[in-house]
């Protein structure tokens, strides 16, 4: 027997499966997490290089094409985890979808067979 939250769940999954698995539903949901991931580090890396350009040359040892290259990458990474952890979610909640469809139609079949 299968509770009130799973058939909710089960109900709210088959409407918004197809629409939560395209790729950009992905990444535009998985952005603001994955912005709070490196915002942090593109901002500490900004900073020191706007207030601090002297001591970020010379601690860093690195050509002014270097900031570049490390905003870049981040960007990068940024939309990377977005796009992985919603993927990751979207798994996850297909799964769940599937083991509590078996369970409901199992428990048709055998409410059936014992009537």
């Amino acid at each position: 027997m299968i509770s009130e939250k799973d058939i909710q769940f089960l109900r709210y999954w088959e409407r918004v499966r197809e629409s939560e698995n395209t790729f950009m539903s992905k990444l535009s949901r998985g952005l603001p997490m994955a912005f709070l991931f490196g915002l942090p580090i593109i901002l500490s890396v900004v900073v020191v290089r706007l207030l601090m350009p002297t001591y970020y040359m010379k601690m860093s040892q690195t050509s002014p094409g270097m900031f570049v290259t490390v905003i870049i990458a981040m960007v990068i990474i940024i939309v990377f985890y977005a796009f992985f952890r919603m993927q990751y979610k979207w798994e996850m909640n297909e799964q769940l979808y599937q083991e509590l469809k078996f369970k409901e139609d199992k428990s048709i079949t055998s409410s059936t067979k014992n009537n």
